[in-house]
C-alpha cells in the first residue's frame, strides 16, 4: 500500500488546526447565545474534535488515495491510530466532518491563503460533477449544477475561480455555476477584495469596463489580445510576467489530479463543498509549489531589450 503524501506532516498539519479551532471556540463563545437547560444537549462534545477531523481530510486530499472510505478504514484506523485514538465509525465520521464545515472554512480563509505581492495571476478550471451522456439522470446537483463550455468542450458542473501570486500561494477562490461568464463582475469584485498591484490573465478576461472597475480599485488588469485587436503598450517585465501566466494552470492541474478537487462521485452537496475546501487546504500545505522564478536578467529591464536584439552572424 503505498503511503499518502501527508503522512508525515500530520503531525504538523494538526497542531496548526488545532491552533486555530481553539481561538475559534473561544470566539465562538463569545457571540453564542446564553447557555440555557437544554444547553449541554445541543452542545455535546464529540469524540472527534474538530481539528482531528479537518486534519484527516487534508491528510486524505494530499494523499494518493482516491476514496475516503478506503483511506480511513484501512489506513487511518490502522496506521494513525496512535495519532487519533479516538476514532470512530466511517459513518459517524461522516456526520462529523458536515458538523465541521463552518470552522474548516473559516481555516481556509485566515489560516491557508497566501499573501499578496503585487503580482497576481487569475483563471477558472472546470470542476465536472458527471459524464456529459448523464446529466438528465444526476439526482444530487439537479437544478444546482448547469451546462456550461470551456475550451475543452461542453460539461455539466461548475467553476472554480482562482487568483494567485508568483510563489504559486492561492490568494482567493470563488464557486460559480458552469454557466457565469470568467469576467463575472460579482466574482472578480470579492476576489479582488485584498488585491493589489498588476493581474494576469488569459483572452477570456478581455473586457473594458472589467479593467476600468478594477482600476478604480487600484488594480491594472493585464491581458493578451486577440488577432484583430492592437497591442498593448507594456513593459518587457510585464510582457514576460504574461507569458508566465501558466504558472496558475499548474496550480489547477494539481489541484484537480492530486488534490482530487474533481470526481463525479458525490453523494450530496455538502460532501462536494467539503472536498474542494479541503483540496485548496491540502494544496496550501505542499512544500513546493509551482512559482514564477525570477534572476537578474528577467527582472532588469536593461538585460532583457540586450537579451532579445539579434546577433550578428559572422562572415
Amino acid at each position: 500500500m503505498s503511503t499518502p503524501l501527508f503522512s508525515h506532516k500530520v503531525a504538523e498539519i494538526f497542531v496548526k488546526t488545532d491552533d486555530f479551532c481553539i481561538h475559534f471556540e473561544k470566539e465562538f463563545k463569545n457571540y453564542s447565545l446564553p447557555i440555557s437547560k437544554d444547553a449541554k444537549k445541543r452542545n455535546r462534545k464529540t469524540t472527534l474534535c474538530d481539528s482531528e477531523i479537518i486534519t484527516i481530510l487534508i491528510a486524505f486530499q494530499g494523499g494518493q488515495f482516491r476514496n475516503f472510505k478506503h483511506f480511513y478504514n484501512h489506513y487511518v484506523c490502522h496506521h494513525l491510530q496512535d495519532c487519533f485514538p479516538n476514532l470512530v465509525s466511517y459513518n459517524r465520521f461522516i456526520e462529523l466532518s458536515h458538523r465541521s464545515a463552518v470552522p474548516f472554512m473559516l481555516f481556509l480563509h485566515y489560516s491557508c491563503r497566501g499573501e499578496c505581492t503585487g503580482i497576481n495571476f487569475i483563471d477558472s478550471t472546470v470542476l465536472r460533477v458527471c459524464h456529459n451522456k448523464r446529466i438528465k439522470r444526476n439526482k444530487v446537483f439537479k437544478d444546482l449544477a448547469t451546462v456550461g463550455k470551456s475550451t475543452m468542450g461542453w460539461f455539466f458542473g461548475f467553476k472554480l475561480h482562482l487568483i494567485i501570486n508568483d510563489k504559486g500561494e492561492i490568494l482567493s477562490f470563488y464557486l460559480t455555476k458552469g454557466n457565469v461568464d470568467d469576467r463575472n463582475a460579482k466574482a472578480i469584485t470579492k476576489m479582488t477584495k485584498d488585491i493589489f498591484g498588476k493581474l494576469f490573465g488569459d483572452k477570456g478576461y478581455i473586457s473594458k469596463a472589467l479593467s476600468d472597475m478594477l482600476f478604480n480599485d487600484g488594480i491594472q488588469l493585464i491581458t493578451a489580445v486577440r488577432r484583430n485587436m492592437k497591442q498593448k503598450a507594456l513593459s518587457n517585465e510585464e510582457k514576460l510576467l504574461l507569458r508566465k501566466r501558466s504558472v496558475i494552470e499548474t496550480v489547477n492541474d494539481e489541484l484537480k489530479n492530486i488534490c482530487h478537487a474533481e470526481h463525479t462521485r458525490h453523494r450530496s452537496i455538502a460532501g462536494f463543498l467539503l472536498n474542494i475546501i479541503s483540496a485548496i487546504a491540502a494544496y496550501s500545505f505542499f512544500p513546493k509549489k509551482p512559482s514564477i522564478k525570477k534572476d537578474i536578467e528577467e527582472t532588469n529591464p536593461s538585460l532583457i531589450a540586450q537579451h532579445n536584439q539579434p546577433k550578428l552572424i559572422a562572415a
